[in-house]
């Protein structure tokens, strides 16, 4: 695989992805550089939201497509924002991830069980139908003030079990030996990738 799609509107997503794609050669381009339309995410699963669009870049670019679904389960929360942590993070002015940080925190406020996980799961797509899914989990904690100016989306608040810092106050490189979407994307690379690039 030479090249693909990285069936994302999110900057943050695109980059973090592009960086684990780097050490196989792989060129990527995202569905936002493309002008393709970003799916309404109908499916009540992280695989099945990965897949619906991974499949959605494929087809209409022509190109391989590798699509990321994730999001933090608060174990508190029955699992929310779960598959809707992007929704929690919507506002009349767009997303803001420090209103749902804010959202959460109120959640939780009762609550002593700050236990969550953020899980990934990674589809790779072909313009004929073809997909494979990839899942990876982080587990942890929640805290509260956020913390750190790296990453994005909920990482100020989510400390990784062995650690005391957020995924915000680590730099990239570290979050992603690490990451949901580290371990997500290290299954799918023993099954689809090679150093090589191909």
């Amino acid at each position: 695989m030479e090249r693909v799609v990285l069936a994302t509107h999110n900057p943050g997503k695109a980059s973090e992805m592009a960086a684990l794609l780097a050490p196989y050669g792989v060129a990527c381009v995202s569905a936002g550089e493309l002008g393709l339309p970003e799916p309404e995410e109908t499916e009540t699963s992280f695989a099945g939201n990965a897949r619906l669009k991974a499949l959605a870049a494929a087809r209409k670019s022509g190109l391989p497509a590798l699509a990321d679904d994730s999001g933090l389960c608060v174990a508190a929360l029955g699992g929310a924002p779960g598959v809707h942590s992007a929704r929690w993070a919507e506002t009349s002015a767009g997303r803001d991830f420090a209103h749902a940080m804010r959202r959460l925190e109120k959640a939780l406020i009762s609550q002593t069980d700050r236990a969550a996980a953020f899980i990934c799961a990674l589809a790779l797509a072909w313009p004929d139908g073809r997909c494979r899914v990839f899942e990876g989990r982080v587990d942890g904690t929640l805290t509260f003030p956020p913390r750190g100016e790296q990453g994005f989306g909920y990482d100020p608040i989510f400390v990784p079990v062995g650690d005391t810092r957020t995924f915000a106050e680590m730099g990239p490189a570290e979050k992603d030996t690490i990451s949901h979407r580290a371990r997500a994307f290290a299954a799918l690379a023993a099954s689809e990738l090679r150093q090589d690039g191909s």
